[in-house]
């Protein structure tokens, strides 16, 4: 918290560059903690407050720019049901909008966000990785070197991704621990992003990539 009598503390600004939580439209601020400004996402709320330095998500929605604008189906068609028992398959379209508590999105998106905390996302391999190997050389010239193809590693690789957000989303909104043992956590896990930085180049979208503090490697 911020002292008694000096206000709170200006919120943080990043480069527009910068790829946080704090230049994403769908994170806005609540109030102070030791960490300084924390505040909820829209779409994650699970994750509790978190200060805007977080790193971003695959629903990153920069700042300024524009939401979808909601579908209005001006006539809803009824189906005719004959007298003979009729098993009727609805399939719902996803590009649908939805509205949960005021933030727009399509029946797609929302599936997106089930697939994420599912640990079943599947970003897309850099285009000059395609169909390529990756080979170990043992340093003994007598060994046989093993190929593995570059998809079996990106696999690997976003399964470690997606279980670490995971973990990240479960312990922001675990209810018995302090808001300084979710920090202290958040640092190690924030380390972790940071160490498996080095596999970035294997993803297409840079919003997939891992995200650590400055400095780590």
């Amino acid at each position: 918290m911020s002292d008694a009598g000096a206000g709170p503390r200006p919120l943080p600004t990043f480069r527009p560059d910068e790829r946080v939580c704090g230049n994403c439209k769908l994170w806005s601020p609540h109030s102070e903690d030791h960490r300084g400004w924390v505040g909820p996402c829209r779409v994650y709320t699970s994750r509790g407050l978190f200060p805007p330095s977080a790193p971003i998500c695959d629903k990153y929605a920069p700042r300024g720019s524009a939401a979808p604008a909601p579908v209005v189906s001006s006539t809803r068609t009824r189906t005719v049901r004959s007298v003979a028992p009729v098993v009727v398959r609805h399939r719902a379209d996803p590009h649908e909008v939805v509205d949960l508590e005021g933030l727009n999105m399509t029946r797609e998106e929302l599936m997106d966000i089930f697939r994420e905390a599912a640990g079943l996302s599947d970003p897309p391999l850099a285009g000059k990785w395609e169909g390529g190997t990756v080979r170990l050389v043992p340093g003994n010239p007598e060994l046989q070197a093993k190929d593995m193809p570059i998809d079996n590693l990106f696999h690997k690789v976003t399964m470690v991704r997606d279980r670490i957000r995971v973990l990240e989303q479960k312990l922001n909104a675990h209810p018995k621990l302090t808001d300084a043992e979710k920090a202290e956590m958040q640092g190690y896990i924030t380390r972790v992003y940071g160490s498996l930085t080095s596999f970035n180049l294997l993803f297409k979208e840079k919003g997939d990539q891992f995200v650590g503090s400055k400095g780590d490697e």
